[in-house]
């Protein structure tokens, strides 16, 4: 999920200071350090936080000795941007500058650059471009496409400054050039953006001729053009290296994501790339290729979001610093909702019950089709699991693999191989019994701020875990086939599109599954799809998407998937 974190003001900046003031008077560095964490999260540029920054290092014995009591796996802003500032304090500037740029990424409209040390006029000769580099890569995965608002290119400025500065030093350092052109074009600079794509285009086309057999350098020209928003001119350099060599380790992949930029996004050229990395798993650049391309992206890289009405609710009560922890709420709802919204909401506010008025029509308790497994048991429109909760080491197992993003479809399928051993009693019972979160920083944030994100993290884990059952089943035969189908088909709930996934992963990673997958797949979404034109249905637009995700299924399928999300999208906004 990144780096979550709750946006508080001034008062709670202040008094998150307070307190780690008090705990520094006691000698309590971890406590202060994680105080001091919330106060930069709450407010980056607070004087008084850099100043208890300053005092936590001191007693700690140093700005190095300060780092040691900030945890690592907490990954939020307010943490990372505590460690920018104390390796900065320390003179270690590519780290600092590392996790600078971590922090203005995840949130770019705030202060994390309003900071002294990164405006030193020295700074540019103290770090390297490669770390600057790595930081202008996670700035502008926060910044929008189009060209910045005002407010957001005056927030990024003191860093953009610094780009500047080491390019001055670098003229010639191509990567660092490539990156810094998005980011000119993403600030809404287009003659920066250009100056920088042309000069990093000479730089790459001067080595070339001096050695025309350095094929990567080829490479690199076509990652340029790619980078500065023209692919199809990139294209002809990628043909030129495979022409001379077909299986070159970053040739192949990249020509495509080339081709996937050119033709303005879709799956096809994702499934390329991770076929490629499938035939060639030493090209770890197809995989890093597809990481990116798949980031952001609803099922490919992420469990798709939920979009009930009581979800709202919830977030609003967790949200409100007043709610008291363990709080009840009881909401009354106006049609049926999927059962595992029941879930959520009572895994963020366990003393809460959810009651519904009507039961639409059609009837989103029937399976659109006979199966054999059952996950709720129905008095009315109440839903109750049918299953007897998992074994203890199963949910602890499922607990410890489950995950809410990963970097590819392919990547998410190899990590549940570890479910593999589990019985498919418990992977079943761990849908509707889901475990708590870990217990880490963004356990917390899943559990206090958006508990459904964990649930459907469960069930696509647990799903994919039925998706290794007896792996040596040949596919079409498999008791694996058999239940993720039934899954699909059952009851309209979020586990209908935990199991879609593991079909498209299954899918993505065995050719052999695609043309069932597929058609599974679009008879859902068709069927879901003309329940909505009669009542809500609130998994249509995450059945669309994985659709989407099959490019192997006829295009005018997918050109109906495609309408319906954008329906879809129209209706929830």
């Amino acid at each position: 999920m990144g780096m979550n974190e709750v946006q508080h003001g001034s008062a709670d900046a202040r008094s998150e200071v307070a307190v780690a003031y008090l705990a520094l008077a006691d000698g309590e560095l971890g406590h202060a350090a994680r105080h001091l964490g919330s106060a930069f999260a709450a407010e980056p540029e607070l004087p008084e936080a850099h100043q208890a920054l300053a005092e936590l290092a001191a007693a700690a014995g140093g700005a190095l000795a300060a780092l040691e009591w900030f945890p690592t796996d907490e990954a939020y802003s307010g943490i990372v941007g505590c460690m920018a500032h104390l390796y900065a304090a320390a003179g270690f500037w590519d780290a600092a500058v590392d996790r600078l740029g971590a922090v203005i990424g995840a949130e770019p409209e705030r202060g994390w650059a309003q900071v002294a040390w990164l405006a030193r006029p020295d700074l540019a000769g103290l770090v390297s471009p490669e770390a600057v580099g790595r930081a202008v890569a996670a700035v502008t995965g926060g910044l929008p496409e189009g060209p910045a608002p005002a407010g957001l290119r005056e927030a990024v400025g003191p860093f953009r400054a610094l780009v500047a500065a080491v390019l001055e030093r670098h003229p010639e350092h191509t990567a660092l050039l490539t990156l810094a052109s998005v980011l000119a074009r993403r600030l809404g600079e287009p003659e920066a953006a250009v100056r920088w794509a042309e000069q990093a285009l000479a730089v790459c086309q001067a080595e070339i001729a001096q050695d025309p057999s350095d094929l990567d350098r080829y490479v690199d020209v076509a990652e340029v053009y790619q980078r500065t928003g023209r692919p199809a001119e990139g294209l002809p350099w990628l043909d030129r290296v495979l022409d001379i060599d077909p299986a070159h380790p970053t040739a192949g992949p990249a020509v495509h994501a080339l081709r996937h930029a050119a033709e303005g996004g879709g799956t096809e050229h994702l499934l390329a790339l991770s076929d490629h990395l499938r035939e060639y798993p030493d090209h770890g650049y197809a995989g890093h290729l597809l990481a990116e391309l798949c980031d952001g992206v609803p099922w490919l890289g992420h469990v798709h979001p939920a979009s009930e009405a009581s979800l709202g609710v919830l977030h609003r009560i967790l949200a409100d610093p007043a709610a008291a922890p363990g709080s009840g709420i009881e909401l009354v709802g106006s049609h049926l909702e999927p059962p595992s919204t029941v879930l959520a909401v009572r895994m963020g506010l366990p003393r809460s019950g959810i009651a519904y008025k009507c039961v639409p029509l059609p009837d989103p308790r029937l399976p659109q089709h006979e199966v054999g497994t059952r996950l709720w048991e129905f008095d009315g429109p109440a839903a109750r699991p049918a299953l007897d909760p998992p074994s203890r080491p199963a949910a602890e197992l499922v607990r410890q693999v489950a995950s809410v993003g990963w970097d590819a479809p392919g990547a998410a399928y190899d990590h549940a191989v570890r479910l593999s051993g589990l019985s498919l009693g418990d992977l079943l019972a761990v849908c509707v019994h889901p475990p708590l979160p870990r217990d880490s920083a963004q356990g917390a944030y899943l559990l206090g701020r958006q508990p459904e994100l964990w649930v459907r993290a469960v069930q696509t884990f647990a799903c994919l875990g039925i998706a290794h059952h007896h792996a040596d089943e040949p596919w079409r035969a498999s008791r694996r086939r058999a239940v993720l189908t039934d899954l699909l088909f059952g009851p309209e709930d979020w586990v209908n599109e935990a199991a879609g996934f593991a079909l498209l992963a299954t899918a993505w990673a065995d050719p052999a599954a695609r043309e069932e997958v597929g058609a599974l797949l679009t008879d859902r979404m068709t069927a879901v799809g003309l329940a909505w034109q009669e009542r809500d249905a609130t998994i249509l637009a995450s059945l669309c998407r994985l659709v989407l995700g099959c490019p192997w299924v006829e295009r005018g399928v997918r050109e109906v998937a495609a309408r319906m999300l954008a329906a879809v999208t129209r209706y929830e906004t």
